[in-house]
Order: structure tokens, then C-alpha cells, then sequence
């Protein structure tokens, strides 16, 4: 399962990632806010798999009243996140930020 370093982790080992504090939590940012930690146990991150995600885990993958008018926004509690899906979630919100993939 995952922490707040695996998310650092990976997260700026992507190009161009720079961290910041946002709303007083660390965040990721590409060319925009790519993932930025809720709380101490749940990351927000963009996902065009939002709907899908909670219907398969809701006690994992969620979004608030807050976040409903940004259809893109998940909440995910991390610890409950395996570290593979953590690194799929965070590349495809890097994508969505604006960020130039890796080449592989």
C-alpha cells in the first residue's frame, strides 16, 4: 500500500514536477496542480476514470460535494492503494495537467 513518499516519489520523478504547498498540504504540480494531498491520508488527483473508480471501491476512490463541479477530481486514500495503481493514477493526472509523458 501507499504513503505520501510514494506519492513524492513518483511524482517528481516525472519531467518538470516541481513541488509547492497548496492550501497548506504538498502538491504536485506539472504545468498545473497534477495531485495535491487533502489530508494526511487522501490525495486528490484528475482521473477521466472518476465515475468507474468509485462505483469499484467507494471506500477507496471518492470526491465530496466540494468537488462535484470538477468532473475530473478524485479523492483517493492512499493507504489503501496499491503502489502500481498509485503510479498509473498519478501518470494519467500528470497528463491531464499538462505534463509531457515520459518516453519509454
Amino acid at each position: 500500500m501507499s504513503t505520501v513518499d510514494d506519492v513524492r516519489s513518483i511524482s517528481l520523478s516525472l519531467p518538470g514536477v516541481t513541488e509547492r504547498l497548496s492550501w497548506q498540504q504538498p502538491a504536485w504540480f506539472a504545468r498545473t496542480l497534477m495531485a495535491r494531498m487533502w489530508d494526511a491520508e487522501t490525495l486528490t488527483v484528475k482521473s477521466t476514470e472518476r465515475q468507474a473508480l468509485a462505483a469499484l471501491d467507494p471506500d477507496t476512490y471518492f470526491w465530496t460535494p466540494h468537488h462535484e463541479r470538477s468532473p475530473l477530481l478524485l479523492l483517493m486514500r492512499i493507504a489503501r492503494v496499491p503502489q502500481d495503481e498509485l503510479a498509473e493514477a498519478l501518470l494519467e493526472s500528470y497528463r491531464l495537467a499538462g505534463g509531457t509523458p515520459p518516453k519509454v
